[in-house]
């Protein structure tokens, strides 16, 4: 009983010190029967490159967000529902070793670790507290994810008009296909009900598409620009479910891509290992890890 008190306040407080890592900005992360399982940093593959991001397990969401100052503070809190993530182990790509995929409704992205067992500590553990929280629930696991965005770096030309990117052409993507385009070949916006509850850039085949399958109304989609007359932004602001910010993850990475490349390089050579917390009545009894881990 003494130890079970113990353990209590002493997972309290590691996820009050994840809190006051993001600041005000971020979301309250305590609630009674959470639990911090690990904790560590991984790679995320960004719209121009991999960027080092703090990722924390818990026993039913995921959070991960943008570094500061390691090991203090972060900034653009995202937060994931454990039932709504689908992972996918993959081979090694070029720059991004020991990678798996971890797909969302609302976004899909690419992570690497530093190890392959850190990897398969990530990927087990993820898959465990996953298992639990949906039996736990009694719901069965989601099966419509957003796409992939290719890398910006992955063309030079927009994939659907085929010209040339430049200073004054920018790159966008289209949120239903993940692909690299112009913003002539992007003006529609259309609501993607698992994305968002507001109207997101799709590129012109995209927009073609739904409306040829019915899944657009006249309100649901429109071209630059909204209902009044008014210019809408580049990207619209989204509606995320329950812990989810709402600042868009690009804000952040356009942020990250003036950063030096020997600054990531740099943190690529200093990451920390993951750490699994081992909370007792919440281990998920895996074999295999290596000694540091367990």
């Amino acid at each position: 009983m003494v130890d079970q008190l113990a353990f209590t306040q002493e997972n309290k407080e590691r996820i009050q010190s994840v809190e006051n890592s993001f600041g005000p900005s971020g979301k309250s992360l305590f609630r009674p029967g959470r639990v911090l399982i690990g904790e560590g940093r991984l790679m995320k593959l960004c719209r121009r490159r991999p960027q080092p991001k703090v990722f924390y397990l818990f026993n039913d969401i995921l959070v991960y967000g943008s570094i500061i100052l390691h090991g203090r503070w972060h900034k653009n809190q995202q937060v994931i529902s454990l039932e709504d993530i689908q992972l996918e182990d993959l081979e090694d790509g070029v720059g991004m070793e020991n990678q798996w995929l971890i797909r969302t409704p609302r976004k899909s992205f690419y992570v690497s670790a530093a190890s392959v067992e850190e990897k398969h500590a990530w990927m087990e553990h993820i898959e465990d507290c996953r298992s639990k929280q949906l039996q736990h629930a009694g719901c069965q696991p989601g099966c419509t994810f957003a796409t992939t965005w290719i890398p910006d770096q992955a063309s030079a030309i927009c994939m659907r008009c085929s010209k040339t990117f430049r200073v004054n052409k920018r790159r966008h993507h289209c949120r239903r296909c993940g692909f690299v385009v112009c913003n002539t070949c992007s003006k529609n916006r259309a609501v993607i009900c698992h994305i968002s509850t507001k109207p997101v850039r799709v590129c012109r085949l995209c927009h073609l598409s739904l409306q040829d399958h019915g899944a657009l109304t006249q309100d649901e989609v429109r071209s630059r620009g909204d209902s009044d007359g008014r210019n809408c932004s580049d990207e619209y602001e989204l509606v995320m479910p329950e812990y989810e910010a709402t600042i868009d993850d690009e804000a952040d990475e356009r942020v990250d891509d003036h950063a030096p490349n020997k600054w990531v390089e740099s943190q690529i050579n200093s990451w920390s290992p993951y750490n699994y917390l081992k909370p007792h009545h919440q281990s998920p009894n895996l074999t295999g890890l290596s000694n540091h881990l367990t």
